[in-house]
């Protein structure tokens, strides 16, 4: 695990006005007695994190410099839920000044007075599901804006002052082709964005519209989502075009000059200890010489209970630090690991360099265009060797 001290705080908010139809977090459509539930469950969990850490035996930083309100669409809260749920992070930790506070929202779905609660709290970071500027592509997977309303809210949200505005996209959407992407590419690079996430569809059985096309299914135009080898061009479209707009690639999906990178995401892929709060909330913390993770469930009739906690020991430690670390741009460094794990490392890279998907420049390990494209398969391949 890293050596840098300060904790990471993720907030899930996981209600949305409607569930999109390639969506596979556990979220979804709930009432208001629902959401207030919830955040007295949240609030309760937040104020007991002390409890829980001693429990494992972990080690319980209380200075935060990142929190994350994800979803979900979080923006859904009232002011006087998201400041409830604030006054309990802030009697559990010190939130630094300069701390990014990121607020996951949907276009359109930032109410005037949410907006103003949240930046008054200390929220200087927004990042909006855009998922596409094409009208089309957007309705049929369910999402409930415009390319006008995007542009408009992106506008609306500079010139409020927040500091920070991303949005995610994603490629290989029903009826997406080369042309409506490039538009999407267009507009997102030339709105007034700060950081820009691009994503490939995900086809698994944990969304509707993944199981449809896994099925052969007609529904949710499942068969107009573009073939793979087509997403992955519109990927590669992404990596060449958001660079040369000032959007610095600096991980797998993730886009952005270097001083609006992701502070928040960053810790993930640089293993440093973060604390997670609500359903299907994820959390690492130091124990003793190496780290415990747990996972709250993901279902609302067991949360808050804790779905699972696994030890994570030097070995373990090792091989994340691979997978999560060929993540960024920068590659991934094997000083300070035992001399055999590396060898076993380095015996695989060099086979994925011969195929084109790896690359070492100096003394880091980095991904390729290509092996970016195909990262699960090469972590795949890495891990394979190295936990042999």
């Amino acid at each position: 695990m890293s050596d840098a001290g300060k904790l990471g705080v993720y907030v899930s908010v996981p209600f949305c006005r409607a569930k999109c139809s390639f969506c596979n977090f556990a979220s979804g459509v709930g009432t208001g007695a629902d959401v207030e539930r919830y955040v007295g469950l949240l609030c309760d969990e937040v104020e007991s994190v002390g409890e829980r850490a001693a429990e494992l035996g972990a080690e319980l930083q209380r200075v935060v410099d990142t929190v994350y309100f994800g979803g979900g669409t979080p923006s859904l809260l009232t002011p006087e839920q998201l400041g409830r749920v604030f006054a309990a992070l802030r009697r559990q930790f010190v939130v630094e000044q300069d701390a990014e506070i990121t607020l996951e929202a949907a276009p359109g779905q930032i109410a005037e007075n949410v907006l103003d609660a949240a930046m008054h709290l200390g929220v200087n970071r927004v990042s909006l599901g855009v998922q596409s500027f094409v009208d089309k592509e957007c309705a049929t997977v369910g999402r409930l804006h415009t390319e006008q309303e995007c542009v408009a809210e992106i506008r609306r949200l500079r010139a409020a002052g927040v500091r920070e505005v991303g949005a995610d996209l994603i490629a290989g959407l029903p009826y997406q082709t080369r042309e409506s992407w490039e538009h999407s590419l267009e507009v997102a690079a030339n709105v007034g964005l700060t950081h820009l996430s691009v994503y490939m569809l995900e086809v698994d059985e944990d969304s509707r519209l993944g199981r449809e096309v896994l099925t052969g299914g007609l529904r949710l135009h499942a068969p107009r989502v573009p073939a793979e080898d087509v997403s992955a061009e519109l990927y590669e479209m992404a990596c060449e075009h958001l660079p040369r707009a000032g959007f610095a690639q600096y991980e797998i999906s993730n886009f952005a000059a270097s001083e609006h990178r992701s502070r928040h995401n960053v810790k993930y892929w640089k293993r440093e200890p973060y604390v997670g709060f609500g359903l299907d909330a994820h959390s690492m913390l130091r124990r003793g010489q190496g780290a415990v993770r747990w996972a709250n469930a993901d279902e609302l009739k067991a949360y808050p209970a804790v779905s699972d906690t696994t030890d994570v020991g030097e070995r373990e430690a090792f091989e994340e630090t691979v997978f999560l670390g060929l993540r960024m741009c920068d590659g991934l460094s094997l000083q300070g690991f035992r001399r055999e794990w590396v060898r076993e490392f380095e015996a695989s890279a060099r086979e994925l360099a011969r195929e084109g998907l790896m690359v070492l420049d100096g003394e880091r390990w980095k991904l390729t265009r290509r092996g970016m494209m195909v990262s699960n398969e090469v972590f795949g391949s890495l891990l394979e060797t190295v936990a042999a």
